[in-house]
């Protein structure tokens, strides 16, 4: 029998709820989390809405001893890393040694952390500056953390491509696994809420400057205006079959059936964008046509250019109107390296349950989209098959092919 990858815990902090259930019970309510800043004073900038976590207290979650050492990013990570062991009922101490990996996505590191380090440099001297930052901002320090803390000493890494990056981490993870690895702790987590992490995304020109919170973030709408951004995302235990079995797990989310990444062309190029590349060679790893596929979890940038790239290949592939569409991030924004783990474990949830969340905030698609979009309530279906999507800033694109596993199968 092949080697497959299923999943078999999940670890969430997201804006609209700590922890999958209250997540999901939150999401199926479509209930948004998007408000003004208030982890900084963005009176200053043009775009002043985001998705922050909240109820959040460090102290409950991490050692006193690690909070020095610290950021707000790496703290959240932790937290979910240890949910999803918990919920994959894993004690790695019971693996092989060097049995256990972790592999993360990021996209520029602890930015509240390094900001308020290289404050400190310039205003009091460098005396003033923690040894910490030695390594606390560094963009692999997910990853490091979370194998330090559980003595993970499998293969680790971290994937930056932004947005992409958590697709490309469960793909990384899967990669693990098919070398005889048993189990890998992977997905994103991240934290960009402080003028380090604000002005780089205003300079792109990617984000809304709508000050309503509930008219900043609508992809695929006549009034798409940007993306929001937020803060969170989730950890997931992805586990060879085999390895749960004999762990005694009965309960698993999902497998992890196909991957595909992909590289849009330079600008002036004259090639098409490569997103629908990633799509036909995600569902042709995984063995599936498109017609297979119940629903779809968009990249959903809300950047009205960027929305009719994506609606282009969904129609390309699935034709008009040709399978359920979902962008459950309208409530959380999105969240950099951490926005498509959690998508990927919304989808987990989705295909546990039988129910397409919505996209909430979007009456209905722009005339111009033949989509189905699933808005106003969740919808219940048969869900056997789930595509997510994901696109980093730099032409990234991945997408990644969940199923109910059968282990019959």
């Amino acid at each position: 029998m092949s080697t497959r990858t299923v999943v078999t815990g999940l670890g969430v902090v997201a804006p609209n709820g700590l922890g999958a259930e209250d997540f999901w019970k939150a999401t199926l309510a479509g209930e948004s989390a998007l408000d003004e800043v208030r982890r900084f004073d963005a009176t200053g900038y043009p775009s002043r809405i985001a998705g922050e976590v909240t109820g959040y207290e460090d102290k409950k979650h991490i050692p006193s001893r690690l909070l020095p050492q610290t950021d707000r990013m790496t703290r959240l990570a932790l937290t979910a890393a240890d949910w999803a062991l918990a919920d994959a009922g894993l004690d790695p101490a019971e693996l092989p040694e060097y049995g256990v990996g972790v592999v993360t996505a990021a996209s520029g590191g602890a930015v509240e952390f390094g900001q308020r380090e290289l404050a400190n440099l310039w205003s009091k001297g460098r005396e003033y500056v923690s040894a910490y930052q030695s390594f606390a901002w560094f963009y692999a320090v997910n990853t490091g953390q979370i194998s330090i803390r559980h003595r993970l000493r499998g293969p680790s890494g971290v994937l930056l491509t932004e947005q992409a990056g958590g697709i490309d981490s469960i793909g990384q993870a899967r990669r693990h696994v098919r070398k005889g690895f048993p189990v890998v702790v992977t997905g994103g987590v991240d934290a960009p809420l402080a003028p380090w992490g604000w002005v780089p995304q205003i300079a792109s020109g990617l984000m809304s400057e709508v000050d309503d919170p509930t008219r900043a973030f609508l992809p695929f709408s006549d009034h798409a205006s940007g993306y929001v951004p937020g803060e969170g995302g989730a950890i997931l235990i992805a586990e060879e079959l085999s390895t749960a079995r004999s762990r005694g797990v009965d309960r698993l989310y999902g497998e992890v059936a196909g991957y595909a990444a992909t590289l849009d062309p330079a600008p002036g190029s004259g090639r098409p964008p490569a997103l629908r590349a990633a799509i036909d060679n995600a569902l042709a790893d995984a063995g599936v046509e498109a017609a297979d596929v119940d629903v779809v979890f968009a990249d959903a940038s809300g950047v009205p250019r960027l929305d009719r790239i994506e609606v282009d290949a969904l129609v390309a592939v699935f034709g008009p109107h040709g399978v359920p569409v979902t962008a459950p991030k309208t409530m959380t924004g999105r969240l950099l390296a951490g926005g498509a783990a959690l998508d990927a474990a919304t989808a987990l949830l989705a295909l546990r349950d039988g129910v397409v969340p919505p996209t909430v905030n979007v009456a209905a698609p722009a005339a111009e989209y033949p989509v189905d979009l699933v808005v106003g309530e969740p919808r219940d279906a048969e869900l056997r098959t789930a595509l997510v999507l994901a696109r980093g800033h730099g032409g990234f694109n991945s997408a990644l092919v969940l199923r109910t596993c059968r282990t019959d199968r």
